[in-house]
This record gives structure tokens, sequence and C-alpha cells, in this order.
């Protein structure tokens, strides 16, 4: 019962929650072991929150679940983890969430209450509007972003929330949302509607259209992000240009696991499956690293 509640956890998914690590990478305190403690408790308060959600998530779809080739598999709809013990550990994971904010400021704790309030609000049916729930879905990653900044105003209060890591981390997140929905439309075929509701209402070619939107400027605003006067300031250099081919990699190569891959509907199973992927997301953070850390 145990191994099935830390299943039900979706611990893969914890990997989401690494962009709160941005804010002390880009506010160039990684390498002061205090703020690095306070990033490291909000990436595990931000995973317990968002565990819980899956937790209810999970219960309130449970016979949805059931109906789906993947989805069926999870402790609570394949009756491996029982509701009663699922819905008991929720108040534990929240009493737990609640020490870590109190630690890390009030700032932090709102920021986690409305991530709270909203995929409430998604579950309990702002997930069946169409487009608003991909809007719903990147809001998310970028609370997670907020976070990351917002932890480290207590004891570094002249920490910075740039509006271009606002802009990147939500056409970024809204990229990858529209191609969880594409993948999901083509993998469940005729039986869409009975698997996820909203699919319903989508269309292949409206996808499609929302995919080169959300890439391109996804692209484009990280671009610009490492060429405006500010960014060149803040680091000293111009030489955070050389992460765009990176970005743009990463872009394209999801693109075409949107298109070739059935693994793509998790882009959590996708960073931990691809080797591709991986070594992207490695090559940036060694770039960014070096680059951000090396006039220091």
């Amino acid at each position: 019962m145990i191994v099935s509640l830390i299943l039900a956890l979706r611990p893969k998914q914890w990997t989401k929650n690494l962009l709160v690590f941005a804010g002390v990478l880009f506010a160039k305190l990684a390498g002061d072991p205090a703020m690095l403690l306070r990033a490291v408790a909000g990436f595990v308060a931000f995973s317990l929150l968002a565990s819980t959600v899956y937790l209810v998530n999970d219960l309130k779809d449970v016979e949805a679940d059931r109906q789906h080739p993947k989805k069926r598999l999870r402790p609570v709809a394949s009756g491996k983890l029982t509701p009663a013990m699922a819905w008991a550990a929720v108040p534990v994971l929240l009493v737990l969430v609640v020490l870590l904010s109190m630690w890390l400021g009030k700032a932090f704790a709102a920021v986690l209450g409305i991530y709270l309030v909203s995929n409430m609000a998604y579950s309990f049916g702002l997930k069946h509007q169409v487009i608003l729930d991909v809007f719903l879905i990147a809001a998310g990653f970028v609370l997670r972003a907020v976070a990351g900044v917002e932890l480290l105003r207590p004891v570094a209060p002249d920490t910075q929330l740039s509006s271009w890591l606002l802009v990147c981390t939500f056409f970024g997140a809204l990229f990858l949302a529209v191609s969880k929905r594409r993948r999901e439309l083509v993998n469940a075929g005729h039986t869409a509607s009975n698997q996820r509701e909203v699919l319903a209402t989508y269309t292949p070619e409206l996808l499609d259209r929302m995919l080169i939107v959300s890439a391109s400027t996804t692209i484009m605003a990280y671009a610009l992000y490492t060429i405006w006067p500010a960014t060149v300031a803040k680091f000293g250099t111009e030489s955070l240009i050389m992460t765009v081919p990176v970005v743009a990699y990463g872009v394209f190569r999801y693109l075409h696991l949107v298109r070739v891959s059935e693994t793509s509907e998790d882009p959590s199973q996708v960073l931990l499956s691809d080797r591709p992927i991986q070594a992207t997301v490695l090559l940036f953070v060694v770039l960014a690293l070096w680059i951000v850390y090396a006039g220091q």
C-alpha cells in the first residue's frame, strides 16, 4: 500500500518543479549554500503540493481514468490504493507544505496558495474549457518560476523578478501543454472524448497552429531575453546568446517527438526517457552556469 501511495504521488512529475531553481540560478546565488538550501526546500514544497493535487485529481477522475489505456494503471484507478488511504494522505501532505512555506516566507506561501486554487479550479471544471485548459497548465509553470524568486526575497530582498522569465516560461509551458493535447488527441482516436472531455472540442489543425505559435514565441522571447540590455548589464556579458541554439534544438526535438512518439503525451516522461532531450537540458544548464558565473 505504501508503494502504491508513493506511485500515486507521481514522483516522476517532480521534474517539472526543477523550474523553482531558475530563481537562484539566474540571481547568481547558486554558490551560496543557504540560498541553495532554500531553493531545495521550495522544490520539495512545490513537489508535495503538486502530489496533493494529483491525488485529489485521481480520486475525482477515477472512473474516467479506468477508460484510459495508461491511466487505468494508476494506483487509485487500478484499485491498488484505496480512496480512504489516498484521502488520508492529503492533509498530511498539506501540513508539510505549510510548514515549509512558513519558513520560506509569506510571498512564497501565497504563490503556492494561488497554485493550489488554480489547480483545484482546473480539476473541478476548467480542464473542460478549450484553450483555457492549456493556459492554466502554462500558468502553473509560471507560478513555479515566480516561487523560485519569492523564496529568495526574505534573505535577499534585492532579488528581482524578471518579466522575461515570466514570458519565456509561459510560452515554453504553453508549448508543452499544447503538445500534450496534440498527442492525446492522436493517441485516443475515436475515444478521445471518453478519455478527456475537452479533446472533443480540439482539432489537429487548431493544435498544430497553436504549436507553431507557441514554439516560435518561446524561441524568440528567449533570444530577445539573452540580448536585452538589462540582461547583458546584469550578467556582464552578451555570451548568453550562445544558449539560443540549444533552446531552439530542444523545441524542435520535442516537436519531432509529438509527431512520432507516444511518450510525448507526458513531458516528464520525455525528459526522463529521451536521450537527446536529456543531453539538451544538460548542455543548457552547463552553458548557462558557465556564462552566468564565469565573471564572478
